[in-house]
């Protein structure tokens, strides 16, 4: 929220781009380019842009020079391929899904200081350049390669124009493409796919020769290897990164193709190559470059000063090589001073419900379904980063969504600043009339000066993980001491301080108004737009300018939060910051947002014909112009009692005493806490498999609705969920994190759990066969994982297990 000058354009007024100042911590910001082949979806936001973004806000905050820059991949087949889908142009393809891009993000209030894109003059005139430095430094070399040529087509096909079996052993997936396997991330060569298959047409192509273009990896290995061991540990690069690159150098480095056969690119200036166009992994990453370009004639300040820029980079885990391998090496062979990237914050997969979100497939909730769902964007910002997946796969459920908004933002946050500010607005004999109160020595009230103490901890433990990047921690923190500010106020009784003790209920106010100006300033960089509302409750917008600046002092005033805002303000009006998330808003953006969009679309076709007909169906009495029905349709017949999944009541339960069966050495007996008055006894066979120490004290997978049944001469009210392979066995585990008591579901599938399941229909016999582990270890029903509000079930070790 810093203040930034102006300058006169085409466009209107803009930002004066800024350039890297002697002296002071310059800071250079990018996040992957997203390819112009769909609208991002939410796991594409969260991987690269959300996150950088709220690194950019930070640095702002902190009064670092830092530039964010970012635009849309533009080149290479993922266009030419949504082109012919969509029956036009690569440039019109990319004119219309820029501008998509640049209207989500803008909702999403990312806040760029260049958003561009790569099929510019600028893109061309860079990559160009880069590759003759790398012709004269003799770092490329010619060679014949193995291509799948389309007879049907009459072309070569660039790599993602293939799928077909990927190879991998154990893989296997069906759809892999020719450049990388979307299941097993593996990086491919399209003649190594098993059924390769065009993917315009469906044929079987050949393999044919073709001359290109190579990068010799293997020649600039000293000199990546030396990059890559010094600033994997200065820049603390993030394990998935750093398990990903070193994967890379010890299958060992290979030359690297950077021509494909394709007419819609940047041209390769060589005579014999002059119809093919680089490779888009060659040519994407020079698109941060080009896009600074295009900020600033004067790029090269920031992109060939590596001792005065840091330069810092987003993305999700399947672009780390080409970020931490490719692309330095092409910078490498120059023989120039390049800027190279420092530190690399890398993201693994969020899942949607019951799989993969997939842009190209149409799979979950995209940039613009947020927007149509009316949830405000911070809240997205909010629950997008809370969980972030930044050391293995997250899941997003509309479950979660929920209790993140009603508990976390609404109940914690919202509560808090609502209590403060509606107090302090009350008329003179009820509250302050709007006016913050004077209040002496404040260290004198016991409660305030612990207050302060945790506040403090708070915020070094705030920043040290901002400075790490390790954001979804930072924003843990700052959640932290909202939930403080609650018991603050809930200890204090400020409510009869007022009457009884005024001078202590002075200060309680005071300190309590300051932390929600701390609040505002540690939360924009990822809520920004709530920010922004508080400061106007506040009455301190636009004036105010939040800052995290050490040398304004503000990190050791805000361990005195009495100090933040001078008595005699007069705050604005107070009005609630968040709504209420119902069951039936849950359950309805479930069902329109299941399945791929091309089903959603034919979905809404189908239900807006069926609306037609039953409008069809309706004729109107000449009397009275009354309604009444068309022909009746004949009662259909009761259908069989379903048999779902929804009928099982599986709960997190917490073991809070387990000893051995007295009567039997292979059972053990324990008390298990399932959110209930009291907790239920549960007999299991497990002690061959698991420890008696191991059991103690851990969560656990309860099914709660079994008919209740006597093992040897003890009631048994419930039963463990375990995995099995035939030879082992491991209890399936909910996170640490879910809630004692809470139900364990099946993403798309409602319904309430029968009281007692009857022996007699057999349900559970009937749906156990299908509760298997997959080969993530999750723990699913078919295809969907057993899903808490904080996150899927899982095994130890058992994949492919048969969960009983």
């Amino acid at each position: 929220m810093g203040d930034r000058s102006k300058v006169a354009g085409d466009e209107g007024e803009r930002p004066l781009p800024k350039l890297p100042i002697p002296g002071s911590r310059n800071i250079l910001i990018t996040s992957a380019l997203p390819y112009v082949n769909n609208v991002p979806h939410l796991g594409n936001i969260i991987g690269c842009v959300l996150s950088a973004d709220v690194f950019a806000r930070y640095c702002r905050l902190r009064g670092y020079n830092a530039i964010y820059i970012c635009g849309t991949d533009e080149y290479g087949t993922a266009t030419e391929t949504k082109a012919m889908e969509e029956n036009c142009t690569p440039k019109q393809i990319c004119d219309k899904y820029h501008a998509l891009h640049k209207e989500v993000y803008e909702w999403f209030d990312i806040s760029f200081d260049e958003f561009g894109r790569t099929s510019t003059p600028q893109q061309t005139e860079v990559c160009q350049a880069i590759f003759q430095k790398l012709l004269d430094n003799k770092w490329l070399s010619e060679n014949t390669m193995q291509q799948l040529y389309c007879n049907t087509c009459e072309r070569f096909l660039a790599d993602r124009l293939v799928e077909g079996v990927c190879p991998t052993p154990g893989c296997n997936y069906e759809s892999a493409r020719g450049d990388q396997c979307e299941n097993c991330g593996k990086l491919l060569n399209p003649t190594e796919l098993n059924d390769p298959r065009c993917k315009v047409c469906g044929r079987t192509p050949q393999i044919r020769d073709t001359d290109h273009l190579f990068l010799e990896l293997p020649l600039l290995k000293d000199k990546l290897e030396d990059y890559i061991n010094k600033m994997s540990v200065a820049g603390g690069w993030s394990q998935n990164a750093i398990q990903g690159t070193y994967a890379w150098l010890k299958e060992g480095l290979k030359s690297r193709c950077i021509t494909r056969d394709l007419k819609w690119g940047v041209p390769v200036p060589h005579d014999k190559y002059k119809d093919k166009v680089f490779y888009v992994w060659f040519d994407a990453p020079i698109g941060y470059i080009s896009i600074t370009s295009c900020y600033t004639t004067e790029w090269e300040k920031w992109w060939k000063d590596p001792d005065n820029v840091e330069l810092y980079q987003f993305m999700g885990k399947d672009n780390v090589p080409f970020h931490t391998v490719m692309f330095p090496s092409s910078l490498l062979g120059t023989g120039e001073a390049w800027t190279l990237m420092k530190t690399i914050s890398v993201t693994e997969y969020l899942n949607y419900e019951s799989g993969k979100f997939s842009k190209s497939k149409g799979i979950g909730v995209f940039g613009n379904d947020a927007k149509d769902t009316k949830i405000p964007s911070e809240v997205w910002r909010y629950y997008l980063l809370t969980n972030r997946p930044e050391v293995s796969d997250t899941l997003f459920t509309w479950a979660d969504l929920q209790a993140k908004l009603n508990n976390e933002l609404l109940n914690n946050l919202g509560n808090f600043i609502n209590r403060v500010l509606s107090f302090i607005a009350k008329p003179s004999g009820q509250g302050y009339n709007s006016i913050i109160p004077d209040a002496p020595n404040p260290a004198s009230y016991h409660k305030t000066k612990i207050l302060a103490e945790k506040v403090g901890v708070y915020v070094d433990q705030y920043i040290d993980a901002m400075e790490k990047v390790k954001l979804k921690q930072g924003l843990k923190t700052a959640m932290s001491i909202s939930s403080e500010g609650n018991s603050y106020l809930q200890d204090s009784q400020f409510w009869k301080l007022y009457k009884e003790d005024p001078s202590s209920c002075a200060i309680v106010m005071k300190t309590s108004v300051g932390i929600v100006y701390l609040l505002a300033t540690l939360l924009e960089p990822f809520m920004p737009s709530f920010s922004i509302e508080v400061l106007k409750q506040l009455n301190l917008y636009p004036d105010a300018q939040l800052s995290l600046c050490d040398e304004k002092g503000f990190i050791n005033r805000a361990k005195s939060p009495w100090d933040l805002i001078l008595s005699g303000h007069k705050i604005g009006t107070p009005r609630p910051l968040f709504k209420e998330l119902k069951d039936e808003d849950i359950e309805f953006f479930r069902q329109k947002f299941a399945g791929c969009q091309a089903d959603r679309i034919i979905k809404a076709q189908a239900d807006a014909k069926i609306v037609a007909e039953q409008v069809k169906g309706l004729t109107v009495s000449e009397k009275g112009n009354k309604r009444k029905q068309g022909k009746p349709q004949p009662e259909s017949k009761p259908e069989s009692e379903e048999i779902s999944i929804s009928r099982l009541d599986i709960r997190v339960g917490l073991i809070t005493r387990v000893e051995k069966h007295p009567a039997a050495d292979s059972l053990y007996v324990e008390e298990i806490d399932v959110g209930e008055a009291s907790t239920r006894t549960v007999v299991s066979g497990l002690v061959a498999h698991v420890p008696l120490e191991e059991m103690q004290n851990r969560r656990v997978c309860v099914l709660c609705n079994l008919k209740p049944a006597a093992m040897r001469g003890i009631k048994s009210c419930a039963m463990l969920l375990a995995a099995t392979n035939g030879t082992k066995v491991e209890l399936v585990e909910p996170p640490a994190t879910s809630r004692v008591g809470e139900r364990v579901t099946f993403p798309g599938c409602p319904g309430e759990p029968d009281e007692v399941l009857n022996p007699k229909k057999k349900i559970w016999e009937a749906l156990q066969p299908d509760l298997r582990t997959d080969s993530g270890l999750t723990a699913c029903y078919k295809d969907l994982p057993l899903t808490t509000s904080a996150g899927v079930c899982k095994v130890k070790s058992i994949t492919n297990g048969s969960i009983r």
